[in-house]
């Protein structure tokens, strides 16, 4: 009797480490949920308490951020085509760019999931901007979203006010060009578009006259604008050539640098660290853009219930005011107020200055015109 006990004894306790095993197993075995985002948009702890929140809930993914991080429409399409990408942080006019090839890869946002709770506090003028929304050509659908709005801002130029004083400071984009700030400013080199648009603004022209000229159908015009002996192009050898560094994913302080680019992120590091970066208020005002939360084809039932966890966390108030006070940016929450000196969320959005999602004609043209400026600036 005392040997059957100690047989039945070791069967259960075996039995039971069994069990404890494979649920451990079971447990660490999470497929993930691969996040594309742009540098300090998601940081460990966020990743650490959204994958708290999912195993809380049985769900078996783990959220994680993968490499490289966002640069450009281009390098993101590249990475979502390749299947590589489940949760993206597209910039909104990025989902229509060229021929809206992107937008082809995501799918539309249910917003009154149950595990959206957050969404019904962002501001309801950014949830259905036209460059983010499905392209409808059933008459019984209707159009949907394919982002939900998570922050923006403007991509300004930081002045170094440690060694600049305020009388020196540039009050228009035409002094760009000015010999005293030859290699002592940067750009950014992965979306040339908007060092068109200063060239054009150092022009006294709108930023985005390349779009309006091939909406409006101006072939002629556009032409003229594009030629490789006109204005704009010799304009924007100039600029290339006063540049002191291009960066791609985001600037680098380079000490000789006396004015950076930047979307905004990293100007709070540095000043945290003793730096004082501040955004120079051209006259002619900034190029705004809004970047937000997207889901890739494919995602569905339990993984897509976990986007959704991510997202409604990314849109909560926590998050909202960490990317006001951290990022510089504009949060896209109505719960949450802006830094001072970022202004109004409502009216930044609301500008003429919104970004808008370039066409094949208008990209290649840009493409091209930057190309040429890049290889010219590396004569000098």
């Amino acid at each position: 009797m005392t040997h059957m006990y100690k047989i039945s004894r070791t069967i259960i306790v075996g039995f039971l480490l069994l069990i404890s095993v494979s649920t451990a197993l079971h447990a660490n075995n999470k497929s993930p949920l691969r996040i594309l985002t742009w540098e300090g948009y998601v940081t460990p702890e966020d990743l650490e308490a959204v994958n708290s929140r999912l195993e809380e809930k049985g769900y078996l993914y783990e959220a994680t951020v993968i490499k490289p991080y966002a640069e450009g429409a281009e390098q993101m399409f590249d990475l979502i085509r390749g299947k590589k990408v489940d949760i993206s942080f597209l910039t909104l006019f990025f989902i229509k760019m060229m021929n809206e090839q992107t937008s082809k890869l995501l799918q539309t946002i249910d917003t009154h999931s149950p595990r959206l709770s957050n969404y019904q506090h962002l501001i309801p003028s950014l949830t259905h901007l036209p460059m983010g929304m499905s392209s409808s050509h059933e008459f019984d659908k209707k159009s949907m979203p394919l982002y939900i709005p998570w922050g923006g801002g403007a991509y300004g130029f930081y002045i170094d006010r440690n060694r600049v004083k305020a009388a020196d400071v540039p009050k228009s984009v035409k002094e760009l060009w000015l010999p005293k700030w030859k290699n002592k400013y940067s750009l950014n080199q992965s979306q040339e578009f908007y060092n068109i648009g200063l060239a054009f603004m150092g022009m006294g022209k709108s930023p985005f006259l390349f779009h309006e000229l091939v909406l409006a159908g101006k072939r002629n015009e556009i032409v003229k604008t594009m030629s490789s002996i006109g204005e704009l192009q010799q304009k924007l050898n100039r600029l290339y050539a006063n540049a002191g560094h291009f960066w791609k994913a985001s600037p680098e302080f380079k000490k000789d640098l006396l004015i950076v680019s930047s979307w905004g992120p990293e100007i709070t590091r540095e000043n945290q660290a003793g730096a004082d970066w501040r955004m120079i208020e051209f006259n002619e005002g900034h190029m705004v853009w809004l970047d937000t939360i997207n889901f890739v084809k494919g995602l569905k039932g339990k993984k897509l219930e976990a986007a959704e966890i991510f997202a409604n966390y990314f849109i909560g108030e926590k998050i909202q005011s960490r990317i006001a006070r951290e990022l510089t940016m504009v949060a896209a929450s109505s719960e949450v107020g802006n830094e001072p000196g970022l202004g109004n969320a409502t009216t930044i959005f609301n500008d003429n200055m919104f970004v808008p999602p370039y066409d094949n004609i208008s990209y290649s043209i840009m493409k091209r015109m930057t190309d040429a400026a890049t290889i010219e600036s590396a004569k000098n």
